[in-house]
């Protein structure tokens, strides 16, 4: 199958960094504890993602650990966790998982975000707890900042920005934390190659954090994880190649999917585009008969009506995919 259905980074690591990694590997002392503070690697991780000077790190087993962290902290009788629809659909989850109530503001038609609305659902509910995905899942835009602003500034509560697409959005909160008590900032290292590594970062205030890791589980990052993550970190430059050959790509699958007639996409900051067609289940498995693999949304949202996400792969991927496309619609 041309895999092109969970948001991967298509392209493998360079020889000379696997070997590198390999050689830190064989010695690992497996019979030991990792370290349970992943010293070393939340080093690496403040240097590569630019973690401003006095915030503190939380790692977790990729992003959805961290989310049912920072539930787990905040979650009380009748606290409500706040989120917009359609977004990752794993906040919603992890509230009732743990005991939270999930209030869902939906998005405008097009995928922007009502303020007036989010801004009233805020007063009423008072949320303990904002997830905000930037660029969004699965729509791919990214929010207005000035908009964000506002809901920083009017949550009584911890907001999270979470930034899984950063390297193909160009846009951050990260410099920002210091600026608002109540924000934190939350990245994955699963969309630069490194989704089998399942690694997650936290990044804010030591007030809030501090509380967060209480609820962290022993050595939640293994020590393999934490060599191989530390190592491909120190190789920036390859990262942001990677990165900038997905961008240009994306551009390229964008406007060959304009072109194309019954197709309605969607501008996309990152490392995939949302579609529509006039029968997505049609579409979808008749593309899954051509062996190209993407994500049937439709029926998941009203918003999604007929929507398909496709993530962008290598030009020879994308060729497959447009190719199928275009014979199935």
């Amino acid at each position: 199958m041309v895999k092109l259905d969970a948001m991967e980074n298509p392209y493998s690591l360079p020889a000379d960094v696997r070997i590198a990694i390999a050689r830190k590997l064989e010695n690992v002392a497996l019979n030991r504890y990792p370290d349970a503070d992943a010293r070393e690697l939340k080093e690496r991780v403040r240097s590569a993602m630019a973690v401003p000077s006095g915030m503190d790190i939380v790692l977790g087993n990729g992003s959805d650990e961290l989310i049912q962290m920072l539930a787990l902290t905040l979650a009380r009788p009748q606290a409500v966790m706040l989120g917009f629809e359609p977004s990752f659909v794993m906040f919603g989850l992890i509230a009732d998982v743990v005991g939270m109530r999930f209030v869902g503001v939906p998005l405008q038609a097009d995928f922007t975000v009502d303020l007036d609305a989010t801004l009233t659902a805020i007063a009423q509910h008072e949320p303990a707890l904002i997830f905000i995905a930037y660029p969004n899942n699965p729509s791919g835009n990214l929010f207005d900042r000035s908009v964000l602003t506002r809901i920083l500034e009017a949550a009584p509560g911890v907001v999270v920005l979470d930034e899984a697409y950063h390297a193909f959005a160009g846009a951050s909160f990260m410099p920002q934390l210091a600026d608002y008590p109540n924000l934190v900032v939350m990245r994955t290292v699963s969309k630069l190659g490194l989704a089998g590594l399942r690694l997650g970062v936290l990044a804010g205030r030591r007030t809030w954090l501090e509380h967060v890791d209480k609820v962290r589980l022993p050595y939640n990052i293994n020590v393999l994880s934490q060599i191989a993550a530390s190592e491909v970190l120190r190789h920036g430059d390859m990262l942001g190649s990677q990165a900038a050959g997905i961008r240009s790509e994306r551009g390229r699958l964008a406007s060959a999917l304009r072109s194309m007639r019954s197709v309605e996409s969607y501008t996309s900051d990152a490392n995939f585009i949302l579609f529509r067609v006039a029968d997505a289940d049609h579409v979808f498995t008749a593309l899954k008969q051509r062996r190209v693999l993407i994500k049937n949304l439709h029926g998941t949202h009203r918003l999604l009506a007929g929507c398909l996400r496709v993530t962008v792969g290598t030009p020879d991927e994308n060729d497959q995919f447009l190719s199928a496309l275009a014979a199935v619609i």
